[in-house]
């Protein structure tokens, strides 16, 4: 099998040492797409993710999803004799994945001086709740802690209640998406460094990306803080609305369902009120923008509501299809299988699963995202048992012998 058929990043390896979500999800985007990622577990214990959400069997299926086509290796990086395996498998990878918190690592005598002493082009990518850095670097975080310092949670609800939550750690997919994105540009860096021979500063083409969960989450916040600055407005929980866009909102259908729909741009306004049979408010000077119709959104809203409520939702998608206004129904995990688009972008990959011991299952997983045209991620495998290529690395890749194997299984450290 060719690079290109194996994935964009066939050839790079990356050691992810993180736990739970956040470095892990940097991991599982860099093995969708063909690096080879050895994943350190603890051993007998594993990552606190194979037991999250776990309602049947022995690993969660949010494990085998976060973990597929990676390697599991057991290791306990607070043993001196894990410590040194960790440094001879670094001269072995291109990226180190990393979710402790700050000054663990060097703790371990593992940090990035003790690494560039071995692999002077090692990327390191480190995750915590506040970064390396800072008054708050020695918190611990989490993404929910994240969510609400980073200004998020104060968005999210209705004005007359409290601050709400997304239903997933929403902060950690961000930061693990921020740190691949982080290490990619840093291989990028390195590799054009390397062809160009211009590394004249002694130090090697590594590098560390320090993300923060919660400034992961305020990258995402749109004009938040310049409305801050700028027009005195400090933005606040609206509900299904956004302020200043109008109409966009979620609408009453028949038998208990909602549909989204956005009408907010000038044009597409008026194609909805054709739709929904008003066709004299599509021309009225009310609402000729978006700022004059922002003034009267409850009214609009209303008029919509009263329309949607009285047609199926089917009914309402076909009829904003056919007037070429965004609508989309609201959907759960029960409506997302059924769905032709999500068949027809392959993203419903079935896999076979024992969730119980011997009895396998078929099992939808998220197919992968995004599609490249001509270099493809897949998924080569689910998450793997624990330790499972403790044999191929340690023997394969750092040359140990099976005794020596046995002697650091015995001793706990793998």
């Amino acid at each position: 099998m060719s690079d290109e058929q194996r994935g964009p990043l066939a050839g790079f390896r990356v050691l992810e040492l993180g736990n739970m979500i956040a470095a892990p999800f940097a991991g599982r985007l860099f093995a969708e797409f063909g690096a080879e990622v050895i994943k350190v577990e603890r051993p007998k214990v594993g990552d606190e993710l194979r037991r999250w959400r776990l309602f049947r069997g022995e690993n969660s299926l949010f494990w085998y999803l976060q973990a597929r086509n990676k390697k599991s290796i057991t290791l306990d990086l607070r043993k001196p004799e894990g410590q040194e395996i960790a440094l001879k498998l670094l001269s072995h990878v291109d990226v180190v994945l990393e979710n402790f918190r700050p000054g663990t690592l060097e703790k371990w005598n593992l940090g990035y001086e003790a690494m560039k002493r071995v692999n002077s082009d090692i990327i390191l990518v480190r995750i915590s709740g506040y970064g390396q850095d800072g008054p708050y670097k020695d918190r611990p975080g989490f993404a929910s802690v994240a969510e609400a310092m980073g200004g998020l949670r104060t968005l999210t609800g209705y004005p007359d209640r409290p601050p709400t939550r997304m239903g997933v750690s929403l902060g950690d997919s961000l930061a693990g998406m921020f740190g691949a994105i982080g290490a990619l540009m840093a291989l990028l860096h390195r590799e054009r460094q390397r062809q160009n021979e211009q590394s004249t500063t002694g130090q090697g083409n590594g590098q560390i990306i320090d993300v923060a969960l919660y400034e992961s989450v305020f990258a995402v916040l749109d004009s938040t803080l310049p409305e801050y600055d700028g027009y005195g407005i400090v933005r606040q929980r609206t509900g299904n609305t956004l302020p200043g866009i109008t109409p966009s909102n979620i609408y009453p259908c028949r038998e208990n369902k909602w549909a989204a729909i956005g009408g907010n741009a000038d044009a597409i306004f008026k194609r909805l009120m054709h739709a929904i049979g008003h066709p004299e408010l599509a021309d009225d000077r009310r609402f000729v923008d978006n700022a004059a119709r922002s003034q009267h959104q409850e009214f609009l809203d209303t008029t919509i509501a009263e329309w949607t409520a009285q047609r199926t939702l089917d009914e309402v998608i076909t009829a904003m299809v056919e007037a070429s206004v965004p609508a989309g129904p609201i959907y759960d995990a029960s409506d997302i299988v059924k769905d032709p688009q999500f068949q027809a972008r392959e993203m419903l990959e079935e896999h076979s699963v024992e969730i119980e011991p011997g009895k396998p299952e078929p099992i939808r997983f998220p197919g992968i995202v995004p599609r490249l045209s001509k270099t493809p991620g897949a998924t080569q495998w689910l998450g793997p048992q624990l330790g499972a290529q403790n044999a191929e690395i340690y023997e394969s890749l750092l040359k140990l012998s099976p005794e020596q194997l046995e002697s650091l299984q015995q001793a706990g450290v793998i």
